[in-house]
């Protein structure tokens, strides 16, 4: 048989491999390398994306902000004037009610009675004076509480007043208002 040296052979084609496993490798590390810049690439621009968004969205939310403090103003202006135009409503229809209690409180004012000052909280009048005895106290009461107007009157403090006279007394009654229905009104007239 003849004899064939085939390690040269052996070894050109390990170099052949070695040179094309080293090929395969550059352009795997190429396409790997290029694969990876892709991808960061559009991972970045994703993350530009996103931020542009949330730009403007922050920039939107801050407007939407400015317009809600702005309403959130506009409703407590609103409700200042709606209480405003309430208050106005209820002294306008007040108004005639106002007339009658003073017109009562005048007409309940006995002989040696004298008012010295009259306050109102709500519907109860606070009355301060000067009368010439007990029993100009007790008709005043009387006549408070016999009138259409006016009703529960209570005496707080009667005390002596001796400057103005002998019996005279200070007192101090409260009394509330009360308007007559409407077939009280018209039964008197």
């Amino acid at each position: 048989m003849a004899q064939i040296n085939l390690l040269p052979w052996r070894e050109d084609r390990r170099k052949e491999s070695k040179k094309a496993f080293l090929a395969t490798s550059a352009l795997v590390l190429a396409l790997a390398a290029g694969l990876i810049l892709m991808v960061d690439r559009v991972v970045s621009n994703q993350i530009d994306n996103q931020n542009a968004r949330n730009q403007y969205l922050e920039g939107n939310i801050k407007e939407l902000d400015k317009q809600v403090a702005e309403i959130l103003e506009l409703q407590k202006r609103r409700n200042q004037l709606l209480d405003r135009m309430k208050v106005i409503q209820e002294l306008q229809g007040n108004r005639p009610i106002i007339v009658r209690v003073l017109d009562q409180l005048v007409r309940t004012v006995p002989d040696g009675v004298f008012y010295t000052k009259l306050t109102t909280k709500g519907k109860k009048i606070s009355i301060s004076g000067i009368a010439e005895s007990n029993n100009r106290v007790s008709s005043l009461m009387r006549r408070l509480e016999a009138s259409d107007w006016l009703a529960s009157p209570n005496l707080d403090v009667v005390k002596a007043a001796p400057k103005f006279g002998d019996q005279a007394n200070n007192f101090d009654l409260t009394v509330n208002v009360k308007a007559p229905t409407i077939e009280e009104e018209w039964g008197e007239g």
